[in-house]
């Protein structure tokens, strides 16, 4: 397919994605304004609305100016002084990076992932600019350069992880940036390259086990206390169209929700507004926004809420004990990309390399853990609602610690089990001699002087 042809099937995909962010905002909205205001109400009110859900989504700065009246219902100290909203609604981020992704894929299988990766963000960056731009009045203001960079930012988030997904898929590569990238990573040692490889893997991996548990253990609290959702949802009396906002608005936060219940989960917890905590150790809280979904927060400390931390510890030793053993096996090509096989098995042959891959697994982890922290808190309105979210420096140091630790004692344990000639490692070791390669994975060359008397 052709170079323009990519750019125009990426960039129109990115504009539909965009698109569909839009309309999940603008959607009940529009059905709050036909059926609660009857129409009376002008709704280029609603539109700038939408457009400031859809970039609070990515990240983007909201500033606000509450009119007298409703500043002093909220009985809020300040809310009559203009206050930001920082806190992303990380499910519209979601979003983006899911179509990101099938552009990137998309792309790199053409061959033209660098076109279609600078459309597609192009186009998100364009449509940031111009939602702020439209949607600014005096009480409501994006941040412009955000609204530029933030969107964008997810959308390249998106396209890289599609991109590297698809190169990544097999021996064959017909695009140029990946056959750029590679030729790259191949002029660089073999021991930067398989630690990096195995640093990334058991740190990502295990972060986003934590993140998994984190998510059946949300799920879990919002079944159990359904019913208390429920009945918030019918104190609001907020009416049909209103519970469809509203649950809009919740949705778009589960991912919030699955953060925060990874912190939890780690020890640091959450806070929702300065003062509180929510944490195994226990709940302490004042007043809290009206979201029904805040119900299912857990009330109590947890009897065995230290227990918890054995889900990091066991994710750090399971993946890298699966990352030293299973990397070295004999099934794997003799000549797989980055580096051949038996070079591969010399680096984690090294006594050093189970504590250097351990520790960066460590740091890894701790830096996905403490940036999706940061990202899904921030502030939701003013005086003690500017504090929102777990600390992403005790979130990030935590999972460090933890992931760590299992981490390098899986490592050594993969590390001893090979030296001493049970594991996968040591039987390609032992099938050096025997594979058809000599020590530079070469082709063997006959030796008419070998002791070996072959076919006799």
């Amino acid at each position: 397919m052709r170079r323009t042809t990519i750019a125009l099937l990426a960039g129109l995909e990115a504009s539909v994605a965009a698109l569909i962010g839009l309309g999940i905002a603008l959607v009940p909205l529009m059905l709050l304004w036909a059926v609660h205001f009857g129409l009376a109400v002008d709704a280029a009110l609603f539109l700038r609305a939408a457009a400031d859900v859809w970039l609070l989504g990515h990240g983007v700065d909201l500033v606000l100016q509450l009119d007298p009246l409703t500043a002093a219902r909220t009985g809020l100290p300040g809310a009559g002084d203009p206050f930001p909203i920082t806190i992303a609604l990380l499910g519209f981020a979601l979003i983006s990076v899911a179509f990101g992704r099938r552009i990137g894929r998309r792309s790199a299988a053409e061959g033209h992932s660098f076109t279609g990766s600078i459309s597609a963000i192009t186009v998100y960056a364009i449509a940031g600019l111009v939602l702020a731009m439209t949607a600014g009045v005096d009480g409501a203001r994006s941040s412009l350069w955000q609204s530029a960079l933030l969107p964008a930012f997810t959308m390249a988030l998106g396209v890289v992880i599609g991109a590297v997904i698809e190169s990544l898929r097999g021996d064959q590569v017909t695009d140029a940036a990946a056959g750029f990238v590679r030729r790259r990573v191949a002029e660089l040692p073999v021991v930067l390259v398989e630690t990096t490889r195995a640093v990334v893997r058991i740190g990502a991996g295990a972060a986003f086990g934590v993140l998994a548990v984190a998510a059946v253990l949300v799920a879990g609290l919002i079944t159990v206390d359904y019913a208390t959702i429920a009945g918030l949802y019918q104190s609001l009396g907020s009416g049909v169209d209103g519970g469809i906002a509203l649950t809009v608005v919740e949705l778009s936060l589960i991912p919030n929700l699955v953060v925060w219940g990874a912190a939890w989960l780690l020890g640091p917890g959450f806070a929702i507004g300065a003062g509180s905590a929510v944490s195994p150790a226990g709940t302490l809280l004042g007043p809290v926004p009206g979201i029904p979904l805040l119900g299912a927060m857990p009330n109590e400390a947890q009897p065995f809420g230290a227990l918890w931390l054995v889900v990091p510890v066991l994710f750090g030793f399971v993946g890298a004990w699966l990352v030293s053993s299973g990397t070295t096996s004999p099934a794997a090509p003799a000549t797989a990309w980055p580096a051949p096989r038996m070079q591969r098995a010399d680096v984690r042959a090294s006594w050093w390399f189970p504590l250097v891959t351990g520790a960066g697994s460590a740091a890894a982890a701790g830096l996905v853990l403490g940036l999706l922290a940061w990202w899904s808190g921030g502030a939701v309105g003013p005086g003690r609602l500017a504090e929102v979210g777990p600390d992403p420096w005790a979130v990030g140091g935590v999972a460090a610690a933890t992931i760590g630790i299992g981490a390098i004692a899986g490592a050594y344990s993969a590390w001893v089990r090979e030296r001493s000639g049970s594991g996968p490692g040591a039987s390609a070791r032992r099938s050096r001699y025997d594979d058809g390669f000599d020590d530079d994975d070469g082709p063997r060359t006959f030796n008419p002087n070998a002791t070996e008397v072959l076919g006799r």
